[in-house]
């Protein structure tokens, strides 16, 4: 017996333990869960679904949608009555959940996964708990949300700081920093948000699902890894990687949706000639068209006049930029500026963006485990969006600007 218990918790187990430390909570969870989820579908069929007023207040995601949440704090009841009859301090709740997350953090980074996953499910719920019991004791107060707030944030970067550290010297440690920057930034722009005024509480990757796909992909992954790698001595947890980007990707997405709608909302409102989604199609075309362009006459001068390709290059970009900006003066931002005054500006956007885009792939070389193509690419959609778009937009077919500029435009006739 004392063989086992030092054997486990030193983590120097036979295939069968490492299966069976991760199986036997699951066992005990997925009986609870699945008969309850039995039960509660029963209910729901005669008394029809018992609805939660705060999951009705906080919403619900593409990925986990009201049935589902009304069914966890329907099955978590009865832990939620000892818990409330108890007498526990809510804040207490939201320590015990702190102290577990961080303990759940320690666990993966020394490859304990199972322990790691279920101590980190266990905080989330307990997490969910002490709200509730502060609220439904009166208890609930500034000092009590910005303690839960906060530990939240030690939990989630615990966890993610043990994950970085076991794979850090693998290529899963580029995901665990992705969503520990994730992570960082969805509760951040929301708190941004309410400090300015503006509700952003949408995306799909929030942290109850952060929670759920993280913590039961790091708890059942020694399954999987005993079952088809019984020997690796540093397993990859498969199950674990594949929650892991899941999360990094959509707490990304999520912080980015959040911060747009954000900007959105704040800055000031103007009328547009087209929607956002005309905008990018056509000034996408412009640019495959202005390239197109550029590479035939590249060609046509090399192959037909025996024009040197470097000064062929020259004359094709000029031609390619010529027709890029027409492009988009006339058709896709409907604008009546000055040209000159246009075109000293294209030149200035389209400068820069050479420059960052030589730049960015220069840095991305400096990692010679990542491909070119895509760093060239990352770095392409990047400067794209971030750069080029907004300031053609913005800054060089910008109406509003130019009026403002000139308060005699309007009294002169333009071409559309």
């Amino acid at each position: 017996m004392l063989e086992n218990l030092m054997a486990w918790l030193t983590g120097n187990m036979s295939p069968s333990a490492r299966i069976w430390t991760a199986l036997a909570p699951a066992i005990v969870a997925c009986t609870y869960f699945l008969g309850g989820l039995l039960v509660f579908c029963i209910r729901c069929a005669f008394k029809g679904i018992p609805r939660d007023e705060e999951t009705l207040k906080r919403g619900s995601t593409v990925l986990v949608g009201f049935f589902l949440r009304h069914y966890f704090f329907w099955i978590i009841q009865p832990l939620w009555a000892v818990i409330l009859r108890s007498g526990l301090p809510a804040n207490a709740l939201s320590m015990l959940s702190g102290l577990l997350g961080v303990s759940s953090g320690v666990a993966v980074a020394a490859g304990r996964f199972a322990l790691g996953g279920w101590l980190f499910l266990f905080a989330g719920i307990l997490d969910v708990m002490d709200g509730r019991i502060a609220r439904t004791r009166k208890e609930a107060n500034p000092a009590g949300a910005a303690l839960d707030s906060v530990l939240d944030r030690y939990v989630d970067s615990a966890m993610l700081m043990g994950l970085a550290w076991y794979y850090r010297d693998t290529w899963v440690l580029l995901p665990a920093l992705m969503a520990l920057l994730g992570s960082s930034l969805v509760p951040y722009v929301r708190a941004k948000g309410e400090g300015l005024g503006v509700n952003v509480r949408d995306g799909a990757m929030q942290r109850l699902e952060r929670v759920l796909f993280m913590g039961a992909g790091t708890a059942l992954s020694p399954i999987l890894e005993a079952v088809f790698w019984p020997e690796e001595k540093h397993p990859m947890h498969w199950l674990a990687v594949v929650g892991l980007v899941f999360v990094a990707v959509m707490s990304n997405v999520t912080a980015l949706s959040r911060f747009r709608n954000l900007v959105k909302a704040l800055a000031p409102q103007r009328q547009e000639a087209r929607s956002g989604k005309a905008i990018i199609g056509l000034n996408a075309v412009a640019g495959a068209l202005a390239t197109a362009v550029d590479f035939a006459l590249v060609l046509a001068l090399v192959e037909w006049v025996g024009m040197l390709p470097a000064w062929a290059t020259v004359l094709g970009c000029g031609l390619g930029a010529v027709v890029n900006y027409s492009i988009n003066r006339v058709l896709t931002f409907k604008s009546t500026g000055a040209v000159a005054r246009q075109l000293a500006r294209y030149s200035v956007v389209s400068g820069t963006s050479a420059l960052l885009n030589a730049g960015g792939v220069a840095l991305l070389t400096l990692h010679p485990q990542l491909a070119y193509a895509l760093g060239w690419w990352l770095v392409r959609g990047v400067v794209y969006f971030a750069w080029n778009l907004p300031l053609q937009r913005d800054y060089v077919f910008n109406n509003e600007t130019a009026a403002a500029e000139d308060p005699l435009m309007e009294q002169r006739p333009h071409a559309a």
